[in-house]
Protein backbone atom coordinates (compact mmCIF):
# COMPACT_ATOMS: atom_id res chain seq x y z
CA UNK A 1 0.00 0.00 0.00
CA UNK A 2 2.83 2.24 0.75
CA UNK A 3 4.38 1.60 -3.11
CA UNK A 4 0.84 3.02 -4.24
CA UNK A 5 1.29 6.51 -2.48
CA UNK A 6 4.30 7.38 -3.45
CA UNK A 7 3.98 6.72 -7.43
CA UNK A 8 1.15 9.61 -8.67
CA UNK A 9 -0.98 8.92 -11.69
CA UNK A 10 0.43 12.04 -13.64
CA UNK A 11 3.94 13.03 -12.16
CA UNK A 12 4.87 15.24 -15.60
CA UNK A 13 1.77 16.85 -15.10
CA UNK A 14 1.67 17.69 -11.48
CA UNK A 15 5.59 18.89 -11.91
CA UNK A 16 5.01 21.18 -14.92
CA UNK A 17 2.07 22.44 -12.69
CA UNK A 18 3.82 23.04 -9.58
CA UNK A 19 6.19 24.82 -11.85
CA UNK A 20 3.94 27.28 -13.39
CA UNK A 21 2.40 27.96 -9.76
CA UNK A 22 5.41 29.02 -8.79
CA UNK A 23 6.51 30.88 -11.60
CA UNK A 24 2.90 32.55 -11.00
CA UNK A 25 3.53 33.16 -7.04
CA UNK A 26 6.91 34.96 -7.94
CA UNK A 27 5.90 37.12 -10.92
CA UNK A 28 2.66 38.59 -8.21
CA UNK A 29 5.36 39.21 -4.93
CA UNK A 30 7.56 40.92 -7.72
CA UNK A 31 4.55 42.84 -9.07
CA UNK A 32 3.80 43.75 -5.08
CA UNK A 33 7.33 44.78 -4.48
CA UNK A 34 7.16 47.23 -7.16
CA UNK A 35 4.15 48.53 -6.58
CA UNK A 36 5.23 49.04 -2.76
CA UNK A 37 8.56 51.07 -3.87
CA UNK A 38 6.58 53.26 -6.26
CA UNK A 39 4.52 54.20 -3.40
CA UNK A 40 7.68 54.86 -1.47
CA UNK A 41 8.90 56.90 -4.14
CA UNK A 42 6.00 58.85 -4.39
CA UNK A 43 5.51 59.62 -0.82
CA UNK A 44 9.20 60.56 -0.48
CA UNK A 45 8.80 62.88 -3.61
CA UNK A 46 6.08 64.22 -1.87
CA UNK A 47 7.87 64.73 1.86
CA UNK A 48 10.79 67.10 -0.33
CA UNK A 49 8.04 69.46 -1.36
CA UNK A 50 6.62 69.62 1.72
CA UNK A 51 9.52 70.32 3.56
CA UNK A 52 10.60 72.94 0.70
CA UNK A 53 7.31 74.60 1.73
CA UNK A 54 8.07 74.33 4.88
CA UNK A 55 11.03 76.34 4.72
CA UNK A 56 9.13 78.98 3.06
CA UNK A 57 6.69 78.68 5.98
CA UNK A 58 3.84 77.71 3.92
CA UNK A 59 2.98 74.10 4.83
CA UNK A 60 0.76 73.35 7.20
CA UNK A 61 0.80 70.91 10.49
CA UNK A 62 -0.88 68.07 8.33
CA UNK A 63 1.93 68.28 6.18
CA UNK A 64 4.29 68.28 8.38
CA UNK A 65 3.36 65.41 10.30
CA UNK A 66 2.79 63.59 6.82
CA UNK A 67 6.52 64.55 5.85
CA UNK A 68 8.03 63.47 9.56
CA UNK A 69 6.31 60.10 8.96
CA UNK A 70 7.58 59.51 5.61
CA UNK A 71 11.28 60.60 6.89
CA UNK A 72 10.66 58.14 9.79
CA UNK A 73 9.74 55.46 6.99
CA UNK A 74 12.73 56.29 4.66
CA UNK A 75 14.82 55.85 7.53
CA UNK A 76 13.11 52.74 8.54
CA UNK A 77 14.17 51.46 4.72
CA UNK A 78 17.68 52.53 5.03
CA UNK A 79 18.14 50.28 8.28
CA UNK A 80 17.05 47.67 6.17
CA UNK A 81 19.01 47.96 3.19
CA UNK A 82 22.46 47.41 5.98
CA UNK A 83 20.88 43.97 6.44
CA UNK A 84 20.34 43.38 2.37
CA UNK A 85 24.03 44.02 1.76
CA UNK A 86 25.01 40.82 4.74
CA UNK A 87 25.63 37.69 3.56
CA UNK A 88 22.53 35.46 4.47
CA UNK A 89 20.33 38.15 3.53
CA UNK A 90 17.23 36.43 2.47
CA UNK A 91 17.36 34.77 6.10
CA UNK A 92 17.78 37.30 8.21
CA UNK A 93 15.99 39.60 7.10
CA UNK A 94 12.47 37.91 7.32
CA UNK A 95 13.48 36.73 10.62
CA UNK A 96 14.26 39.88 11.43
CA UNK A 97 10.47 41.37 10.16
CA UNK A 98 8.80 38.43 12.39
CA UNK A 99 10.99 39.35 15.58
CA UNK A 100 9.90 43.07 14.92
CA UNK A 101 5.93 41.68 14.87
CA UNK A 102 6.58 39.42 18.33
CA UNK A 103 8.04 42.62 19.86
CA UNK A 104 5.90 44.93 18.47
CA UNK A 105 7.81 47.01 16.74
CA UNK A 106 6.95 48.03 12.79
CA UNK A 107 10.32 47.42 10.93
CA UNK A 108 9.06 47.71 7.63
CA UNK A 109 8.10 50.99 6.00
CA UNK A 110 4.29 51.96 5.41
CA UNK A 111 3.87 50.64 2.17
CA UNK A 112 5.02 47.68 2.69
CA UNK A 113 2.37 46.97 5.47
CA UNK A 114 -0.31 47.95 3.98
CA UNK A 115 -2.59 44.92 2.12
CA UNK A 116 -2.51 45.16 -1.66
CA UNK A 117 -5.68 44.64 -3.63
CA UNK A 118 -5.94 41.38 -5.57
CA UNK A 119 -6.41 40.91 -8.92
CA UNK A 120 -9.61 39.20 -10.17
CA UNK A 121 -9.08 35.41 -11.34
CA UNK A 122 -11.41 34.27 -14.16
CA UNK A 123 -13.40 30.83 -13.08
CA UNK A 124 -11.53 27.92 -13.08
CA UNK A 125 -13.03 25.92 -16.24
CA UNK A 126 -13.00 21.89 -15.53
CA UNK A 127 -13.96 21.41 -19.22
CA UNK A 128 -11.37 19.21 -21.11
CA UNK A 129 -11.54 19.36 -25.05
Amino acid sequence: MRIILLFHRAPVRVTKITIVRSKLKLRRSMLQLKQALSQEKAETKQMLVIYKKYTKRQATVEEIKFANSQLFDLLKGLGLSVFAVLPFAPITIPILVKLGKLVGVDVLPSSFNKPLPKPEQPPFNNDVN
